[in-house]
């Protein structure tokens, strides 16, 4: 057992080799193993406690699962993360070093699971510097599926699904997401997850948890339906969207993003598959998997996470990031949203890597002087250089000229929406906002 310079005991180290949980490559890590359950990963063995890890992971209330594929004596490490479910793969060279792994975090996990066995009851909630909402000191009732009409089945993933459900005391519409215990966590960690994501409740523009209940052999979260569908849905059935409407779904976003900068969060996920509409036409950001917290202006992390094609150019290069890479992924959004295609692409990662790195962006004759300029801005490869990357961050996007005509205040009220009558003097697409397609 070693102690290091921080009061906190060292129970494992050593070197595991880690897949990627987008891109399924194998990289060597020294893990260090902490009583606490941190589980940080280092490129090379650190020389102090100061030295910032590539990975930051808790085996709080993880499961863990042996494996024989894709590589002999892997460790599958299972948890949630906000509300979504994240795998973890690693894997050594010998079955004893892998028995001895499992069983130092067992230790760990089922150590810190005893210490927290006594509910919890918060009452109270910040949401910002100046938002503090206080909750009725009473019990707050129990929710279970009586609760809830089940309608029909939204989608079906391996962890569980989302069904479309009706409250029966209020008649409201809500997205249901079951998941089965027996690949999950225990409630413990369901119940900080809960309490993270009721932090950010209060955004126009981001989903909102409204219930979280479990049963024997399930987790239940109770979320916002949106019945506008994704973004992808309706950009692939129309192809490319005009500036108008890339400019009322980009200020919503910009909205959205800004609000979690502000709370010390990088979202780090962004992309057309995670908006959603809801029933008005405005945006919804969604799964919230790959959130790191304690990420203000000037503070970085070194974890390798995202969709390859939204990947800026600093997280490639492994390099120190913060919170400008929300603004790269922005960056592509919208210009998939006004050019109908990706700004970088390859089937092979390599490939789309090195022309993230090294290609710029065409001219783009068929867009406006100020679209082109965000785009260029959004997109450039230096983080300190981009738009957003400053200390103001959000405010630099808000008041670049292509938002001009933008009532940021009207935009977060929901006094501002995009409709095909509203912007029918514009060139929008013939077809207008869909909104009947439901969530898939």
């Amino acid at each position: 057992l070693l102690t290091s310079n921080c009061h906190v005991n060292f129970i494992r180290e050593g070197w595991l080799m880690k897949r990627g949980e987008h891109i399924k490559t194998w990289r060597r890590r020294y893990f260090i193993l902490r009583e606490d359950g941190t589980f940080y990963g280092y490129k090379n063995i650190p020389r102090d406690n100061l030295e910032q890890p590539l990975n930051n992971f808790t085996v709080r209330d993880c499961q863990i699962i042996c494996l024989n594929k894709p590589k002999p004596y892997t460790i599958l490490m299972r948890g949630l993360q906000w509300t979504t479910v994240v795998e973890r793969l690693f894997f050594v060279e010998h079955e004893v070093e892998r028995d001895e792994w499992i069983s130092a975090i067992q230790m760990v996990a089922n150590r810190l699971r005893s210490e927290n066995e006594a509910p919890t009851s918060v009452f109270k909630v910040d949401l910002a510097d100046d938002v503090v909402i206080d909750f009725p000191q009473r019990p707050p009732k129990r929710y279970s599926t009586d609760d809830f009409e089940l309608l029909k089945v939204l989608g079906k993933g391996t962890f569980g699904k989302v069904v479309l459900c009706k409250e029966k005391e209020s008649g409201c519409f809500y997205a249901m997401k079951i998941l089965k215990k027996t690949v999950l966590i225990e409630e413990v960690g369901h119940t900080q997850t809960e309490h993270r994501v009721l932090q950010l409740n209060h955004h126009p523009f981001m989903t909102q948890l409204k219930y979280s209940f479990t049963t024997r052999d399930h987790i239940f979260f109770v979320m916002e339906y949106c019945n506008g569908g994704e973004l992808f849905y309706h950009l692939s059935r129309e192809h490319v969207f005009s500036e108008s409407r890339t400019q009322f779904y980009a200020a919503e976003i910009t909205s959205a993003l800004g609000y979690l900068h502000s709370q010390n969060i990088v979202y780090r996920d962004l992309k057309l598959e995670n908006l959603l509409l809801d029933k008005d036409g405005h945006i919804k950001i969604t799964d919230f998997g790959l959130c790191k917290e304690d990420i203000g202006f000037g503070s970085t992390t070194k974890t390798f996470c995202g969709t390859p094609e939204y990947l800026a150019p600093e997280l490639l290069l492994d390099n120190d990031y913060g919170l400008s890479v929300d603004w790269w992924s922005l960056g592509v959004v919208m210009y998939e949203m006004m050019c109908g295609r990706l700004p970088f692409y390859s089937n092979e990662h390599e490939i789309l890597f090195e022309l993230i790195l090294q290609v710029c962006i065409p001219r783009l004759p068929n867009l406006s002087p100020v679209a082109r300029d965000i785009l260029i801005r959004l997109l450039m490869k230096d983080p300190a250089e981009r738009l957003g990357g400053g200390k103001a961050d959000a405010i630099e996007v808000m008041v670049h000229p292509f938002f001009e005509s933008i009532s940021w205040e009207r935009l977060i009220r929901k006094y501002v929406s995009y409709s095909h009558r509203a912007f029918k003097s514009l060139q929008t697409p013939k077809r207008g906002l869909v909104l009947s397609s439901p969530v898939k």
